[in-house]
């Protein structure tokens, strides 16, 4: 379930197709997901999740994969 929340919240924030959402994806790979958009997307899961990542959780978030692995610690369960 948050697995898709999740990847909803890529393709809305990168406004890509949610197709496009998988742990391949990464920071830069696509033109969608520049810095502008890595801060939105950083926004968007503060806000759906109820959580603050913290600055060193924000740059390593450079894939889909990394964000699910960092989102663990923070007690949310994919």
């Amino acid at each position: 379930m948050n697995t898709q929340k999740l990847r909803t919240i890529f393709a809305e924030s990168l406004n890509i197709d949610e197709s496009l959402v998988t742990d391949d994806l990464t920071y830069n790979s696509i033109p969608e997901w520049d810095s502008i958009a890595h801060m939105a997307l950083v926004a968007e899961i503060d806000d759906q999740f109820d959580i603050m990542l913290d600055t060193d959780d924000v740059i390593d978030m450079s894939s889909f994969a990394e964000a699910k692995r960092i989102l663990t610690k923070y007690e949310v369960e994919f």
